[in-house]
């Protein structure tokens, strides 16, 4: 994290209780750091969480909003639980029951059908999301009673399992499975549920839906919305907010002389640094953060610049 001239650069990871949008919980940080004395600060989240589900939800302050694209574009590990006979029109607790089945699952059947579901797949968005069609975001025209037909998109799903494999025994039909999903971005776990369900042979929606990675970001780093609260009534800020560099630690650290970090604080090319190509962060002699650069056949060049 770094103070300069009263700004704050960094990360606050947000453990988002159920019922708060991400918009919201933007505004709800600017609040206390605007309480806290910070003044007029530049804040953005790295990936929307639906207002139902819960977890990790980056957000970030001065500078490190310049990493909010990286980080919607990192994958992400959800805990989500199905729960089978019901489908509702918003894939999750709230909206209309849409369709029925009596099939309840054993869990071996759930284990079976998961292979079906790891790796490149094609998934069809849920009507009820922010996905734009002609310009309008897919929800307000499903609310309005309109019928949405949504594109098949092509996503990846990293890692599926069951998270409490062993609960029942084999030949026990249940009402619900709680998994957990490693996936790329874009991937719905409401339209992930809901496929899962129809390879069963039944119908299902998700009934909680917790995200506890996001990006290089984990549910230890998280505070609750109260320990967030706290700054505004003069917590110290210092002992919530992450360093921007915290949302690059999947990225090696380039470190730079004295002469090629003015280089590229001046948005130079540079030619000659003894690295491999690929994406950096490069880092002068008092180990700021520069800039996110590239080396491409032998020249480094800016991607992004920090003005700590």
């Amino acid at each position: 994290m770094a103070a300069h001239g009263g700004a704050m650069h960094g990360w606050i990871i947000l453990d988002k209780p159920v019922g708060l949008g991400s918009t919201q919980a933007v505004a709800a940080v600017k609040r206390n750091m605007r309480e806290a004395g910070y003044g007029k600060l530049k804040v953005g989240h790295g990936g929307t969480l639906d207002p139902l589900a819960t977890g990790v939800l980056p957000i970030a302050l001065g500078e490190a909003t310049k990493l909010c694209g990286r980080m919607l574009d990192a994958s992400k590990v959800y805990d989500f639980t199905i729960a089978f006979g019901t489908e509702t029109s918003g894939l999750d607790a709230e909206g209309e029951v849409v369709s029925t089945s009596e099939v309840r699952p054993t869990l071996p059947q759930v284990r079976a059908v998961l292979s079906q579901f790891t790796g490149v797949i094609d998934q069809i968005p849920p009507a009820f999301s922010a996905i734009k069609i002609d310009g309008k975001r897919a929800y307000e025209l499903a609310r309005s009673g309109e019928q949405v037909e949504m594109k098949s998109r092509r996503v990846q799903i990293v890692g599926l399992e069951l998270s409490h494999p062993d609960v029942v025994s084999a030949n026990t039909p249940v009402d619900s499975v709680t998994l957990t999903a490693h996936v790329s971005k874009g991937t719905y776990i409401r339209s992930l549920a809901r496929d899962i369900a129809y390879a069963l042979g039944t119908v299902g929606h998700v009934i909680m839906l917790r995200r506890t990675k996001a990006g290089p970001f984990g549910l230890k780093q998280a505070i609750s919305l109260d320990k967030l609260n706290e700054i505004g009534k003069g917590a110290p800020a210092k002992d919530i907010i992450l360093p921007l560099e915290a949302g690059l630690v999947d990225i090696p650290a380039l470190d730079l002389s004295p002469d090629a970090a003015m280089a590229i604080r001046q948005g130079r090319v540079l030619t000659g640094v003894a690295t491999k190509d690929g994406l950096y962060w490069a880092r002068d002699a008092e180990m700021r953060a520069l800039a996110l650069v590239e080396q491409i056949g032998g020249e480094l060049r800016t991607v992004r610049g920090f003005n700590l």
